[in-house]
């Protein structure tokens, strides 16, 4: 006899949120997180049938950010925190994705990792 472990979902009404772009070369990746960085949602280029080529352009973060703000819409909010991670000239179309939701943005705070001349380099090897 199996025992089916199951929980009940709650709804949650969380009022300020942290909403993740990650926008490479590649991809782009949308992570909506409560203050406790419980993940709410998330949204990428790739599940937005963008393949290849077309996950690079700006139409695609637009749309990967909206369907990360259409499956948090449940959600109760007030505000939200934006964190972006990549150089990329063209990141601010899922901001502005946000901003067309009536979503108060508290802070966008770039969290770009770029070196500060840290380590060593490895010693090449001459001929």
């Amino acid at each position: 006899m199996w025992i089916k472990n199951t929980k009940k979902r709650v709804k949650k009404n969380i009022r300020s949120w942290r909403v993740y772009i990650y926008a490479s070369y590649n991809n782009t990746i949308v992570t909506i997180t409560d203050k406790k960085w419980d993940v709410i949602t998330w949204s990428t280029a790739w599940a937005s049938w963008f393949k290849w080529a077309r996950q690079s352009t700006p139409y695609a973060w637009q749309v990967a950010a909206q369907n990360a703000m259409e499956k948090a819409k449940a959600f109760w909010f007030e505000d939200a925190m934006v964190y972006v991670k990549w150089i990329w000239p063209w990141r601010e179309q899922a901001i502005r994705w946000l901003i067309l939701w009536w979503l108060e943005l508290n802070w966008i705070i770039d969290v770009t990792w770029i070196p500060h001349n840290g380590c060593r380099q490895k010693w090449v090897r001459r001929i």
